[in-house]
Formats: C-alpha cells, sequence, structure tokens
C-alpha cells in the first residue's frame, strides 16, 4: 500500500512540473513571440477581459481600477478607468484593446492580472477555475496629496515640478503641465480614441510624454552644479580660486566674447561667483578641464545615459555632441553653465540636487513602491539603490556650502525665496536662455533645491518652459521657479499645506 501511495505521489509531482514548466514557457518563454503576431488578438482581449488590479498611490487614493461594464450586451465584462484624469496619468499611463498600454499599466501588466509566476502557483489550487480574481496591486510612490498641490502651484503654467527622497530616490510628486486625461479614449469607439490621440500627438509639448522624465530641457545655470562638482573632484577648483570681475571674457579659438547673464560685471571666489551665478568663471573652468575631462565628469553624473527610473522611455540628459570639443573650446565653455546643446531632464536635475544633500551618492528613482497580491501579501518590495557616486562627501559638503549661499548670501540669486519657519535650505537658480531669433527674452526658469539644511530630507527640482520675461534678470529663475519650490517645500514640511490653500489664491 505504502508502495502505491508513493508511486501516486510521484505521478502527481511529475503532472505538476510538466503542467508547471507548459505555463511558464508559453507565458513567460514565448510571451514575446505570441504578443509580436499580430493575428493575435484572442490574448489581447482576453487580458482585457480580465480582472486587472488597482494602481493607488502612496497616501491610499485609487489612481487606476477595474469597474464592472453597465452595458449587459457589451464585449467586455469591465472599464478601466482613472480617477484622479491627469493628475497621475504621467505615472500610471493607460490600457486600451486597441492602442495598447504605457507606463505602469505596461511595464507591472502582469502583476495587475496576475500573471507573474509567484501569484500563479499562489494561485495553482484554483487553476481549474475561470472565475478566479488573481489580478495584484500596484502601490506607487508618489502621494496624491503632493500631485495636488504641485498641480496647483503650476497654475496652468508649461513646465513640471519633481519632488523626491534624499535618502531613498523615491519619487513623491512627479508633475508636468501639459499632460493627459487617459479617460478621454480608454473607454471611446476605435474612431474617437484614435482622433484624441492624434489630437494629443501633435499638440504643443508633447502631452503624452511627461515633462518631468520623458523630455529634456537646457539647463541655464543650475548646470553650474554640477561643473562644480567637476571642477572640485578633479583639483582644478577650491573655496579660494579667484576669478577676475569682470564683464565679458574672450575664449580660445574666437573672438566673441563670453558675457555674464545681461551683461553684468561678476567675479569673485568661488562662492561669490556661485551664488551670484556669474557665467565666464563656468566657462573658464569648463576649458581649463578640458574636453576629455569635462565629458568623463558630466558622464559620472549620469548625464548621457537613460534614467534608471522604473517606468518605460525615460529620457536621456545630454551634453551635447562632443565630437572634437578640443577644437571647439569656446562651444565646451558656454556648455559649462548649462548653454549651448546642454539639456537636462528635469527629474535629473532633482536627482543631482539629491545628490549634494545625500553626501555625493546618486539614488535611483523609483515611482513603484511594493507590488502586492490579491490577499494583500508583499510580491516586492523596492530597495533603494546607488546609481552613481559623482563627488566625494567632502565635495558635496562644499556644494551645500555653495547652494546655502545661493538662499543666504549677499547677492544670492535664490535670496528671494524663504521657507516657512525660517526653515533653512540650499539651492541654485538657473536662467537658460533659448537663443530664439525674434524673442531674445524666451528662456526656461529653474530652481533646483533640498531641504531641511541640517538634516535633508527632500530634493525639488522645478522647471517653467518657453517664458517670455522683459524684465529678466540674473535672478529670473529664482522670481519665477523660486516661488513654486517654496510652496512645495512649505506643504511638505509643515504637513499640513497652511501655506498652500487648494482651490484658491495664494
Amino acid at each position: 500500500m505504502n508502495k502505491q501511495i508513493r508511486q501516486l505521489a510521484l505521478g502527481l509531482m511529475t503532472c505538476y512540473v510538466v503542467l508547471f514548466a507548459t505555463l511558464n514557457y508559453w507565458q513567460v518563454a514565448q510571451e514575446e513571440v505570441l504578443s509580436a503576431n499580430v493575428e493575435n488578438t484572442r490574448a489581447v482581449r482576453r487580458e482585457f477581459n480580465k480582472p486587472r488590479g488597482e494602481i493607488v498611490t502612496a497616501d491610499g487614493v485609487i489612481a487606476a481600477r477595474s469597474i464592472p461594464n453597465p452595458d449587459p450586451a457589451a464585449t467586455f465584462d469591465r472599464l478601466r478607468e482613472y480617477p484622479t484624469g491627469d493628475l497621475l496619468s504621467a505615472a500610471t499611463g493607460y490600457f486600451t484593446l486597441s492602442f495598447g498600454s504605457s507606463q505602469v499599466e505596461r511595464a507591472y501588466g502582469d502583476v495587475l492580472t496576475g500573471s507573474t509566476t509567484e501569484q500563479q502557483v499562489r494561485a495553482l489550487t484554483d487553476l481549474l477555475s475561470s472565475e478566479v480574481d488573481n489580478s495584484g496591486t500596484v502601490q506607487l510612490a508618489l502621494r496624491h496629496d503632493l500631485q495636488q498641490v504641485a498641480q496647483f502651484v503650476l497654475g496652468g503654467r508649461t513646465g513640471s515640478i519633481v519632488v523626491t527622497e534624499v535618502e531613498t530616490g523615491a519619487i513623491r510628486a512627479m508633475y508636468s503641465n501639459p499632460g493627459f486625461d487617459p479617460n478621454t479614449f480608454v473607454q471611446a469607439p476605435f474612431d474617437e480614441a484614435q482622433d484624441t490621440i492624434v489630437a494629443l500627438q501633435e499638440a504643443p509639448g508633447d502631452p503624452l510624454l511627461s515633462a518631468a522624465y520623458q523630455q529634456r530641457f537646457m539647463p541655464g545655470s543650475t548646470f553650474k552644479v554640477v561643473t562644480t562638482g567637476i571642477g572640485l573632484e578633479a583639483g582644478v577648483l577650491s573655496p579660494e580660486r579667484q576669478f577676475a570681475r569682470e564683464s565679458e571674457w574672450v575664449p580660445p579659438q574666437t573672438t566673441d566674447p563670453i558675457e555674464n547673464y545681461r551683461g553684468s560685471v561678476c567675479g569673485g571666489d568661488l562662492p561669490e561667483v556661485f551664488r551670484r551665478s556669474c557665467n565666464i568663471p563656468f566657462a573658464q573652468t569648463a576649458i581649463e578641464l578640458g574636453p576629455e575631462r569635462m565629458v568623463a565628469g558630466v558622464e559620472a553624473w549620469g548625464i548621457g545615459e537613460e534614467l534608471p527610473i522604473d517606468l518605460p522611455q525615460a529620457a536621456a540628459s545630454t551634453f551635447g555632441d562632443t565630437t572634437d570639443l578640443g577644437e571647439r573650446l569656446p562651444l565646451l565653455g558656454i556648455r559649462g553653465f548649462g548653454q549651448n546643446e546642454v539639456q537636462m531632464v528635469p527629474l535629473h536635475m532633482a536627482m543631482v540636487a539629491a545628490t549634494v544633500a545625500n553626501g555625493g551618492q546618486m539614488m535611483a528613482p523609483y515611482v513603484v513602491e511594493a507590488t502586492y497580491d490579491n490577499d494583500g501579501r508583499v510580491l516586492e518590495q523596492t530597495e533603494p539603490e546607488v546609481w552613481k557616486t559623482p563627488v566625494s562627501p567632502q565635495n558635496a559638503a562644499l556644494l551645500t556650502e555653495f547652494m546655502t549661499g545661493v538662499t543666504e548670501g549677499d547677492g544670492g540669486t535664490g535670496r528671494s525665496v524663504t521657507l516657512d519657519g525660517g526653515v533653512r535650505f540650499a539651492a541654485k537658480t538657473g536662467t537658460a536662455e533659448l537663443g530664439v531669433i525674434g524673442d531674445p527674452d524666451r528662456v526656461h526658469a529653474w530652481m533646483i533645491g533640498f531641504a531641511p539644511l541640517e538634516a535633508p530630507k527632500y530634493a525639488i527640482s522645478v522647471v517653467l518652459t518657453d517664458l517670455t520675461s522683459t524684465t529678466a534678470d540674473a535672478q529670473t529663475g529664482g522670481r519665477i521657479a523660486g516661488p513654486v519650490l517654496e510652496a512645495m517645500f512649505d506643504y511638505l514640511l509643515t504637513g499640513d499645506g497652511a501655506d498652500v490653500q487648494l482651490g484658491g489664491p495664494r
């Protein structure tokens, strides 16, 4: 009898192994092959009709969910909806039958439908039931309340706001305008949905691409944080380094001078030229470093690499074409203060500020904090991970001093920005002159920073794009982007939103 039981058990185990291997072969190993077959609409339609889990924010607000289809004659039993509209669509993306999926809906679709190996193993006893709901939940690191504040303080202007945690890389807010509302097309008939998507693709600002992490912009003087870090690491810069007080300087290989912003006279030691945001000293630093060290330096900050965010289609910041820069030293100099071909992803600039605050360690950013199965058990928890270490702790401390000078020092371009309760913070402003013919005052206004100064917790990047300011001066970034950064920090650090009344004037 015992022998027969053992044989039966062995047979059942063999059947289980074969079943498990077959399921993994077709659902994992052959997934891309099957999905690439244009005639395989059955799999797409089956997934569309399966239970699909929720996407929720860190503070428990549902950003995406499936609801019963109220039409009993409809082809599908469920509809996908996005209760927060355009507020979180840059992270959630969309899930449609005819136009596929994007962002979290795409990257974590297997979790949402319960198709991961772990979820299938846990539900093995229910494999014979076609009605089993094995869907999972994706929890974002984003906070719904912070998204609301970011949307409000941006005030309909074109640009983006990113808030990251200094020590972990968790993205707590990431809002851009223009954006899109998935509800306008995910449930619409094909022709109507297609018209909506085409209109979004052709709209100014590329609303389907988040300005926060899928687009890049000229950073202006915020890039001086990077140039200063490179110079400190190479030993070319020190706090004692002196720069001539001048309004223009002629670099090698040209007779065309480089000027400070609006032709102002600027100079002094490194802390002074940093807080006053002089251009010439940083052009001189880039040229003194030379192409090889400057390019290696920007690469150490992750520039040129796609950002390692856990969402599809992230952009890469760029230092521009580096071919034969030794024969184009004036351009190298201009790039030293964030002009010419330098373009930075707003998320990356938040990471730059966080790196300084974090003692030189640049954390990998993430939007998804955890995933759960249908019973609420953790499938995967995101662990903080260092991506780059571009500067030493000692030089990060020096950069902190310089950025504090921007907000507290004499002539600092960020002195107009003050936080509630006298909270100290470090920052850098930037005004990127776009060089638009016929519109010389067309700029991007930036400000990046971290707070509280004594124990940094959050880093923020703010950019307002394509502005025209006929009264632009060296503090444009502080005047225009500064109030946005100030409002975000006040809300984050007070916790009660006293200075940000949603729905009313500030």
